[in-house]
């Protein structure tokens, strides 16, 4: 099974990407991605 996850741009705080990820792994997911707001590649976290 699959859920929906939003990821968070760690710099300025919006909310740019949703993902799906699976629910085995417990662990919060973070990825270097292109941000519009900032305009450079910076990481985002799962949100809560």
């Amino acid at each position: 099974m699959r859920e929906k996850i939003i990821l968070i741009c760690e710099v300025c705080l919006s909310r740019n990407y949703s993902v799906y990820k699976n629910k085995e792994n417990k662990e919060r997911m973070q990825i270097k991605k292109y941000c519009k707001r900032c305009g450079t590649h910076t990481t985002h976290k799962e949100s809560k």
